[in-house]
């Protein structure tokens, strides 16, 4: 029988996924539906839905979009060659990456023009790693895990660094890198980490729960990396855990001979999802309801530039 639910702290939004939100939102206020967007503005199911009732189009490439409509890019960045294919259309760009990814960005950018090879970690067709990837294709290969840093062959001649996808495993990642650095004991890494605030806060709030939790849910998209490397964490563990969508996602039979559940929920997730769940615990007799510790965040960024600016009068 549940006894307790016990609720991660920090989860939920992080500062990129408010800001890309704010986005969408403002330029239908704006420029009035449709608005378009090329991907999934951040990667949630119901962010999306709610999103297009309100009249944004989701589109898979900015082909997509009629020429001369507004275009909202994703928060998880796009490679230079769309930015030109959406110019050379006559589309009216709005740039929502975060600014943690626009970071990578630059790092890529910066090493590729003094002559680096670059070994980028991170999930291949994730669209944060095809972005970066695009700003030095010619400089970048990919590692995606322990084995491939062991496999890995740059060129020998040029200098090497190595970047990473602001969002995957610290535990993870910490193993590819010290591979990474006994081969390559020259390798420059990023002046400051490239795993996100948000990914780093997320994973060290449910470290702390799960010495005291049976199970495991993190509220998520399938598709959202940074909620997957969330059950990773507890598996890595030995704590059972389940990436659920919403409360209607929940099947009691998870729950037989559990007393203490953890609740946690990625970076893309709203937080009235998880207020659904506790909702649902609390119906089934859950009482005790508590988070667990974790230090509060107070980021924020500003909106792109080009909702900044004033409007023009009609």
């Amino acid at each position: 029988m549940i006894k307790r639910l016990l609720l991660a702290s920090p989860r939920g939004y992080c500062a990129g996924v408010e800001r890309a939100i704010d986005t969408v939102e403002l330029a239908l206020e704006r420029f009035g539906p449709p608005v378009y967007v090329r991907k999934q503005i951040v990667h949630n199911l119901h962010v999306v839905r709610g999103l297009e009732r309100r009249g944004a189009v989701f589109v898979e490439t900015e082909d997509d979009v009629p020429e001369g409509a507004a275009v909202v890019f994703s928060a998880h960045g796009i490679a230079p060659a769309v930015r030109t294919n959406a110019e050379r259309r006559g589309l009216r760009t709005i740039d929502a990456t975060c600014p943690l990814v626009t970071k990578v960005h630059s790092e890529a950018r910066h090493y590729a023009s003094r002559g680096y090879a670059i070994l980028l970690i991170g999930h291949a067709g994730h669209e944060e790693v095809e972005g970066t990837t695009g700003e030095a294709p010619d400089a970048i290969h990919l590692v995606q895990s322990v084995e491939d840093a062991h496999l890995v062959d740059p060129p020998a001649r040029k200098p090497l660094a190595y970047l990473t996808q602001t969002t995957l495993s610290l535990d993870e990642t910490d193993e590819i890198v010290a591979v990474l650095r006994s081969r390559f004991p020259a390798i420059e890494a990023p002046k400051r980490e490239d795993i996100c605030y948000a990914t780093t806060n997320r994973q060290r709030a449910v470290k702390a729960l799960l010495p005291v939790v049976d199970l495991l849910l993190v509220i998520g998209s399938v598709n959202s990396s940074n909620s997957r490397r969330l059950v990773e964490v507890a598996g890595a563990a030995g704590v059972d855990a389940r990436l659920v969508e919403d409360a209607a996602s929940l099947d009691e039979s998870w729950f037989d001979g559990t007393e203490t559940v953890g609740l946690t929920s990625g970076a893309s997730a709203p937080e009235r999802l998880v207020r659904e769940v506790v909702r649902w615990f609390r119906k089934r007799g859950v009482d005790e309801v508590r988070e667990v510790g974790g230090e509060p965040e107070d980021v924020a960024f500003r909106l792109p530039a080009e909702l900044r600016r004033r409007p023009v009068a009609a």
